[in-house]
């Protein structure tokens, strides 16, 4: 499945501006990752991948990761793309356990990338690029804020990657920070 089958295929079960813009932002954030841990000839299919990771949210969120199957492959998804996105559900609503390392990083900045953009929309600027590592702690560490983002989800992702909470906090916010204008672009186009 290329880009623009996997965009279609996003828009044809996601109308909200908020889960497109959340796609979007996974989807920069996978393709960042992919290049900043060595598998850069992968960064397309991992931006497939986080783009499509909540393919059944907004239609079916009471079966998440679980109805993504079905849609995902009368898209045409191949059964690694189906896995890979059904594993960011692990414990939660799949026993479709993360294995690859791309799987692993969806699980762990999937949820942080919501609470990061929640913590830029707080800001007077309203992006990442300003947000230093010590203010976006500090909004971590307020569990009233952002309350939907499980903190239990992005340290268990942290450990499944064998990094410290700091390291992906930061990894993902400089991930966020370099796709954010890019996002901007493509919502305003659509």
């Amino acid at each position: 499945m290329n880009r623009a089958e996997a965009m279609e295929l996003l828009r044809k079960h996601n109308k909200d501006p908020f889960h497109i813009q959340h796609a979007l932002t996974v989807e920069g954030v996978m393709k960042w990752y992919a290049k900043e841990l060595g598998f850069a000839e992968e960064a397309d299919y991992w931006g497939i991948v986080g783009l499509l990771h909540d393919i059944d949210f907004e239609e079916y969120p009471e079966q998440h990761c679980i109805k993504a199957p079905e849609l995902l492959r009368e898209g045409g998804a191949d059964d690694a793309l189906i896995h890979a996105v059904c594993s960011h559900g692990y414990g939660i609503t799949v026993d479709i356990k993360p294995e690859h390392q791309m799987e692993k990083v969806l699980f762990a900045a999937d949820e942080l990338t919501g609470l990061i953009w929640a913590a830029a929309l707080m800001r007077p600027s309203k992006s990442t690029k300003d947000m230093e590592l010590k203010s976006l702690k500090k909004k971590y560490k307020s569990k009233g804020f952002a309350a939907g983002c499980s903190r239990e989800v992005i340290e268990q992702g942290a450990q499944m990657l064998d990094w410290e909470l700091d390291e992906l906090l930061s990894k993902t916010l400089e991930a966020m920070r370099s796709c954010e204008d890019s996002i901007t672009e493509q919502m305003e186009k659509l």
